[in-house]
C-alpha cells in the first residue's frame, strides 16, 4: 500500500480542527438526534474512563480516539439504540461506532483520503485505570464538545 504522507505534512499548514469539529457535530447530529459544539479545553477536564480508537493507515496513518466518562458512554448508547442498551458490551460496541463514523466522515472531508486511506475495526478499553500511548507521535489535533452536558474528547493523533 502506498503510505503517501503529504497530507499530514499538510495538516500543519492546513487548520483540520474545524472539519474533524464538523464531522463529530454531523455524526453526533444524525446518528445521536443532539447537537454538540466544541467547548474550550481549560473549562472541562473529561474523566475517560471509555475511550473508542480506531487506527487509520494510508495517505494519513494515525490514530483517531473518542473519549469520556461511563454516564456519557451510556448516554451515547442509549441515544443511539434506545432505553434497553444497558450492558458494558452494547455501551462499548455504540461508542465503537460513533468513533468509526467520526473517522470516516472526516477521511471522506479532506480531498483525496477517501479511497487511499483505510479504517481499522474499532477498538473500546473501559475503566478508570489505564493509559493510552499511540506510536503516532506526529501532529495531534483535539476538540472537546458537550454532549448532554458532559464533555467528549475526540483526538486525531497523525504519524509523520
Amino acid at each position: 500500500m502506498n503510505t503517501d504522507t503529504s497530507f499530514v505534512t499538510r495538516s500543519h499548514e492546513e487548520n483540520w480542527l474545524p472539519i474533524l469539529e464538523l464531522a463529530v457535530e454531523e455524526v453526533f447530529e444524525i446518528m445521536l438526534g443532539s447537537r454538540v459544539k466544541p467547548v474550550a479545553q481549560s473549562e472541562h477536564t473529561p474523566n475517560e474512563e471509555f475511550t473508542a480508537m480506531i487506527g487509520l493507515a494510508g495517505s494519513l496513518c494515525g490514530i483517531l480516539t473518542v473519549c469520556c466518562d461511563a454516564k456519557t458512554a451510556g448516554q451515547v448508547a442509549k441515544s443511539m439504540l434506545g432505553d434497553t442498551a444497558k450492558s458494558e458490551e452494547e455501551i462499548a460496541d455504540a461508542l465503537g461506532e460513533i468513533c468509526n463514523m467520526i473517522a470516516g466522515n472526516f477521511k471522506n472531508k479532506l480531498a483525496g483520503t477517501d479511497e487511499r486511506c483505510m479504517l481499522s475495526v474499532p477498538s473500546v478499553i473501559s475503566g478508570g485505570e489505564y493509559s493510552l500511548h499511540s506510536l503516532a507521535d506526529g501532529s495531534s489535533i483535539e476538540t472537546i464538545l458537550l454532549f448532554e452536558g458532559a464533555p467528549v474528547v475526540v483526538r486525531l493523533q497523525l504519524k509523520h
